[in-house]
């Protein structure tokens, strides 16, 4: 059997967890509003038509800040659509997605939502068809208490206490050719920093998160975020980062290694947007919202005939069903943003329900978690305190996309108030279990509370909708906690957690 030999102290210090790095989002895309958190008919659905067995589910998942509305959709997005008396809102189209938009869910609402899952509202504003004055009138609507036009308003719309949305985003992958009102690097930069002026101006204490490029691949990555950066780099706290995968030609082996091009990307971007630091010479230092992260098949999506000029309420669009493998390269990208917290300190695993989602909807049915729901959950709840940095000894193992790839990956969270700690581990390899010692000694742990993990003989099952509980966690067996060593065998293909106390 292969061995790996872990080392985590309190010395391999990343960052003290902002749970913003538990983030999700929810977007107007196919049904993860409409049959998705919203389904006034549903028998669960309360007073504002949301569905409260997907409040709970939200609530286990431990999503802390829900990016809105969009995604594609917030770049024609006229929100003032969405607030006031709903039998007056109107039906637009939506160009993104080719669909029509109902408006019978907006700010108010999904605030109240949020409200009821424990989460957090981060607002995306639209500078694809608007701009500087639409994202001043939003503000003013959200957060300013009374007495303007626009939050007297909001109070005779229902909502008498401000939204007080901390986190606001400058549009949505403005580098995009298929987002509508795409601009250059230079253009969106300075469009960027106007708009954030006007808004710190409005209140100084908001966090602005401008957009960088929507992928590693795309063939301006790095140049846009150092020309978008030194237009905006004063007046913004973080950049943006998206980033989805997806299995390729039967390459498992490729794909379990994923997160390596997380890194890279991690990596360019901090490099980055540490270059432009030096080269204004601020004394700020500015951070990564990974506010889009995921599996999606989008190969298989752009093939598909799902968005068409049907322009119909609510589509099936986007619905992935993920399987076993999908939910360890989930937990595999989930441990290389904790391991990089210092410098991402906001994330949004996109989307929440429905939409490439580890929760699903059926209208008038059930609700229930797919694979990929597992790893995030137990990660969420586990977590607290601060992020460790193990060291790894491990093998390799060869791959097509991304060459020699550790057989092991893993990150640690101690916290000390509570006297609690969390190893999270994934097995990469496809044929074989390992055997994996962790010293913990440093830690001063002396009892696992908790082991649990993600695997299948069958790398690709699913949890569907005639089967919804065909994968799930199991009990993570022989994990042995001796004179400060653990030790695990880790199953082949899988994702796992261990708590101690």
């Amino acid at each position: 059997m292969p061995q790996a030999r872990i080392a985590i102290d309190r010395t391999m210090l990343v960052a003290p967890i902002n749970r913003r790095i538990f983030g999700s989002f929810v977007e107007h895309l196919g049904r993860c509003v409409y049959d998705g958190i919203y389904e006034p008919g549903h028998t669960t659905a309360n007073e504002d038509g949301f569905r409260l067995d997907v409040v709970d589910l939200v609530k286990e998942l431990g999503s802390s800040t829900i990016r809105y509305p969009g995604g594609n959709f917030v770049s024609g997005y006229r929100w003032e659509d969405g607030v006031g008396p709903k039998d007056e809102r109107p039906v637009r189209r939506d160009l993104a997605w080719h669909s029509l938009e109902t408006n019978q869910v907006g700010l108010d609402e999904f605030a109240r939502w949020c409200k009821l899952t424990g989460s957090e509202l981060m607002m995306a504003v639209n500078l694809g068809t608007r701009g500087i004055e639409n994202a001043l009138d939003l503000l003013e609507y959200a957060n300013h208490p009374s007495g303007t036009a626009l939050s007297d308003q909001r109070i005779a719309n229902g909502t008498s206490a401000p939204h007080d949305i901390r986190m606001w985003c400058l549009g949505n992958e403005m580098d995009g050719p298929w987002q509508t009102g795409y601009l250059s690097a230079d253009d969106y930069g300075k469009l960027a920093a106007r708009t954030a002026q006007a808004l710190k101006a409005a209140d100084k204490n908001l966090e602005l998160v401008v957009c960088g490029s929507s992928g590693s691949t795309m063939p301006t990555f790095g140049d846009w975020e150092r020309t978008v950066l030194e237009h905006s780099y004063e007046h913004v706290d973080y950049i943006s980062a998206h980033a989805y995968y997806q299995e390729r030609n039967g390459d498992l082996g490729s794909y379990l290694a994923s997160s390596l091009d997380m890194q890279y990307f991690i990596d360019t971007v901090v490099s980055t947007a540490d270059h432009v630091k030096n080269k204004l010479q601020s004394k700020k230092t500015i951070k990564i919202s990974f506010d889009e992260w995921n599996i999606w098949y989008l190969d298989e999506h752009q093939a598909s005939e799902e968005v068409n000029d049907e322009w119909r309420i609510a589509p099936r669009q986007l619905e992935d069903t993920y399987s076993v493998a999908d939910a360890v390269v989930l937990g595999n990208l989930l441990i290389t943003l904790l391991k990089n917290h210092d410098r991402v300190g906001s994330a949004s695993l996109a989307q929440l329900v429905n939409v490439i989602a580890p929760i699903m909807t059926e209208p008038g049915g059930a609700s229930w978690r797919q694979t990929t729901f597992f790893p995030f959950s137990v990660t969420s709840r586990l977590a607290r305190g601060e992020v460790l940095r193990p060291r790894i000894d491990v093998g390799r193992y060869e791959t097509a996309v991304y060459g020699a790839a550790p057989l092991v990956d893993s990150v640690a969270t101690f916290d000390e108030e509570s006297g609690r700690a969390a190893v999270f581990l994934v097995n990469r390899s496809q044929t074989e279990s390992l055997q994996v010692t962790i010293d913990v000694a440093e830690l001063g742990a002396s009892v696992v509370d908790e082991a649990v993990s993600l695997h299948d003989s069958d790398a690709y099952a699913k949890n569907t909708l005639a089967d919804q509980t065909r994968v799930g966690l199991q009990a993570l067996a022989g994990a042995v906690l001796t004179d400060g060593v653990l030790t695990v065998t880790l199953p082949p293909v899988s994702w796992s957690a261990i708590a101690l106390k």
